[in-house]
């Protein structure tokens, strides 16, 4: 599935995932390839990106945090997310 990560300065992330977890409002959920379509409020936490590969700008990289080669993580204040036709969008702060 296609994740794409903006924030109010910049487009931190754009690739193909295979799954991403989020810290929701209501608890933490996790989105994999066709999912349902949805739309949710984020807390502040953290986002767990799981992907074949990374392509990070030089820009946005230090925002993100490797786990390892599969991994990456994200902190952020709060946000919104929509998933819709295997398309994962989020504005985060």
């Amino acid at each position: 599935m296609l994740l794409e990560i903006v924030s109010p300065e910049a487009t931190l992330f754009k690739g193909e995932v295979t799954s991403v977890s989020f810290p929701g409002v209501d608890g933490s959920f996790q989105v994999l390839n066709n999912h349902a379509p949805i739309v949710s409020i984020l807390k502040q936490g953290t986002v767990k990106i799981v992907a074949d590969s990374f392509k990070l700008g030089k820009e946005v990289a230090e925002k993100f945090t490797k786990v390892n080669d599969q991994n990456y993580t994200l902190e952020i204040n709060s946000g919104t997310i929509e998933m819709k036709d295997n398309k994962v969008i989020v504005l985060a702060d």
